[in-house]
């Protein structure tokens, strides 16, 4: 027998939970990713994209970032004159050109990294953001120039440099290409070492392949955003490599803290706060 009948469909929309994606652009209310829980889109937010609830971390994009993390109409972006070319004539289901477009527009961006001068508690910097929307964030001759120029201005300039990683890896389209901006970014950080130029590193979800491989794991100081996917290879390929059942929570950014590999996690909201604090404790004052 039933008992009830379901006259009309539910007016609270919920959001498909498959996939680890952004925070979503419709409906007033979602189901957090990590607790499960209804939350009003609202109050996420208004809490940075963190959810008041259980503090699991959404993707941002760059300049959303960057916004919340410099001080208010300090930032201005760098680098505008270098643009994505397509080097090898790469072909598979679509040209490379085509995929660049494609991304552009889904993004918003002209690439996958963001670089700009501005300040932290009136303190200048140069800062960097990945937009992993635009192809996984993926490191290609672009990023690694961009990069590469954030830290060598920080070195002529004297002033940290802070990026905030979130890439997938190294860009298949551009092959060989690409991995040489692995040695290219490092031999720039090295040159900071040698300038006495701090820079700070802070990982976000996810920070894999070739960034993490490179500078994203050389930094003086290495922040993480809770939960943050932080390695080389992905669990799944890891595991289907060497047969066996990794630890759980493997390759997040609090499995790498208890590890020694990172030096503090950081909820977005203090990150901020977290990094004046580091910036004045190791001399550099407005």
């Amino acid at each position: 027998m039933i008992w009830y009948k379901r006259l009309k469909k539910p007016k609270i929309k919920i959001e498909n939970t498959s996939k680890r994606s952004s925070v979503p652009e419709e409906g007033i209310w979602i189901r957090c990713k990590g607790c499960l829980e209804v939350v009003p889109k609202v109050d996420l937010e208004s809490n940075n994209h963190v959810c008041p609830r259980c503090c699991f971390h959404y993707r941002i994009d760059a300049r959303k970032r960057v916004s919340l993390f410099v001080d208010p109409q300090t930032q201005k972006e760098q680098d505008l004159d270098v643009q994505p070319r397509d080097l090898l004539g790469f072909v598979d289901t679509k040209t490379y050109p085509e995929r660049i477009e494609s991304a552009q527009k889904t993004s918003h961006t002209k690439e996958a990294f963001l670089s700009f001068e501005a300040k932290i508690g009136g303190i200048p910097i140069q800062v960097g953001s990945f937009e992993f929307s635009f192809m996984g964030g993926s490191m290609g001759n672009v990023v690694g120039e961009k990069v590469a120029r954030i830290f060598e201005r920080a070195v002529e300039k004297k002033q940290p440099a802070i990026v905030f990683s979130a890439s997938g890896g190294a860009r298949m389209q551009e092959g060989l290409v690409s991995l040489m901006q692995l040695a290219k970014t490092s031999v720039a950080r090295a040159k900071m070492i040698d300038a006495k130029v701090p820079f700070i590193s802070i990982l976000t979800d996810p920070t894999t392949g070739g960034v993490a491989a490179s500078f994203a794991m050389q930094g003086d100081f290495i922040l993480a955003e809770p939960g943050a996917l932080v390695g080389f290879a992905g669990p799944r390929v890891i595991e289907q490599t060497i047969n066996q059942k990794l630890p759980d929570g493997f390759q997040r950014s609090e499995f790498l803290l208890d590890h020694g590999m990172i030096d503090r996690i950081v909820n977005r909201s203090q990150l901020r706060e977290e990094t004046i604090s580091i910036l004045k404790h190791i001399g550099f004052a407005p």
